[in-house]
């Protein structure tokens, strides 16, 4: 039921957790709106009812929970599965595709209980602000967002500010002090940062941080096999068993965290011009990943692998910077959807502490072909065929060697300094 109170009205992106907690009264003590929280489960696992309940405590005049966890599978992890997006060679971008979505239900929901401004916890040093208030933009550029850590009337400085602002006004607490990591938690992923991360020279105490994954060298003795089936590049099928994206995702989770599978520890660029260390779980979306990409070398010819490589990481970066409502993103997205129209298939994988290696694939549009790949002679390619190919193909460098030996000058001279006199006993 929508919120009747004449004053105006903000949405708050409410996850329950320290920042946003402390939000609801900041904004009631400083600005004259009524506080319509908005919980979005995106696979975080959390008890939304007391976290609603909680909201309400706190000051907030309505709180709504969406569960958006299959369009957040179906809709923004599996564009960037089926694009291989990967940031900076190991961050699989749990984070930033869970954003663009976020922003765009808190939209929804000012639109619907007509507020005049969105309020988010982002901090200023971080991305989460840039991806929010991008997304923010692209559909309601009209109205005004408040972010707490970059206005002049919030002057808490740390978290350590944050729980005494709490303590003061004799509100619970929702963590405990001495495991303070700044988490964000999906169906896809889990990132921590702070406490000793933030010294580079110090190992993560994985005791204290690890969620739903186990060390590699905790994990079983005997590891597994798990089989993927596709169709058009998005994934369908675990183990023989047709699911959901939300399904996937879950049972993929299991598999991969028992197996010690997706631990990183990264320091990463944010786009805000810093370095940052963190550390992420994604169990099932580093099997999802690296299963696709068999996919994509069965199915897809060279040219294409090959100029996909550019875009994927064009597109990791544009996911990465927020910019997922663009034009550009729009354009990359429908160059994915049809260079993946034949990637269907299945790929086996084995699993083992927190390694996986192929163990098959197969798909109906696979483009390797035996006869031409054995060693021996086939019908459609005969080993003396690659004699014209090479005289072609190396022709201009036989060229520039004729040259130099012509002027007497360049690698290809009789006695070049380029070449070594190797030992002859």
């Amino acid at each position: 039921m929508a919120s009747k109170s004449k004053k105006g009205k903000v949405v708050l992106a409410y996850s329950g957790g320290l920042d946003t907690t402390v939000i609801i009264p900041w904004l009631k003590e400083n600005y004259d709106y009524d506080v319509i929280a908005v919980c979005i489960d995106l696979g975080q696992g959390d008890d939304w009812k007391t976290i609603k309940e909680r909201a309400l405590r706190t000051g907030a005049s309505a709180c709504y929970v969406v569960d958006a966890r299959e369009e957040y599978c179906k809709d923004y992890v599996w564009p960037a599965v089926k694009a291989n997006c990967v940031y900076e060679d190991e961050y699989l971008l749990g984070t930033s595709t869970a954003r663009p979505l976020i922003g765009k239900i808190l939209v929804e929901y000012a639109r619907q209980e007509k507020a005049v401004a969105i309020c988010h916890g982002a901090t200023g040093k971080g991305n989460d602000q840039v991806r929010f208030e991008l997304a923010i933009k692209a559909f309601a550029p009209d109205l005004k967002v408040i972010a707490a850590w970059r206005d002049p009337k919030w002057t808490l400085q740390s978290r350590e500010d944050e729980i005494a602002y709490l303590e003061e006004r004799k509100i619970p607490v929702p963590m405990k002090k001495k495991s303070s990591y700044s988490c964000d938690e999906n169906i896809w992923h889990i990132s921590h940062e702070g406490l000793e991360l933030e010294q580079t020279e110090n190992e993560p105490d994985w005791g204290n941080m690890l969620k739903e994954t186990k060390l590699p060298e905790d994990a079983g003795d005997k590891g597994e096999y798990v089989k993927i089936e596709f169709e058009h590049g998005e994934a369908v099928a675990v183990n023989g068993k047709a699911l959901t994206p939300l399904q996937i995702m879950e049972t993929l989770n299991k598999i991969g965290g028992r197996n010690g599978i997706g631990l990183v520890d990264v320091v990463e660029n944010r786009m805000v011009g810093m370095k940052s260390r963190g550390v992420y779980e994604t169990p099932g979306g580093t099997i999802l990943q690296y299963a696709h990409e068999q996919m994509d070398h069965l199915c897809l010819d060279r040219d294409t692998y090959h100029f996909k490589q550019h875009i994927s990481l064009r597109e990791a970066d544009l996911i990465y910077d927020g910019k997922w409502f663009t034009q550009l993103m729009e354009g990359l997205m429908a160059f994915q959807d049809a260079v993946e129209e034949n990637v269907t298939g299945w790929v086996r994988l084995r699993l083992y502490k927190g390694t996986m290696r192929g163990a098959g694939s197969w798909s109906p549009f696979s483009l390797y072909n035996e006869s031409i790949a054995s060693f021996a002679t086939g019908d459609l390619y005969d080993h003396k065929d690659a004699q014209g190919f090479i005289t072609l193909y190396g022709l201009p460098l036989k060229v520039r060697a004729m040259m130099e030996q012509k002027v007497g000058k360049g690698q290809a001279v009789i006695n070049s300094k380029k070449l070594k006199k190797r030992p002859t006993e």
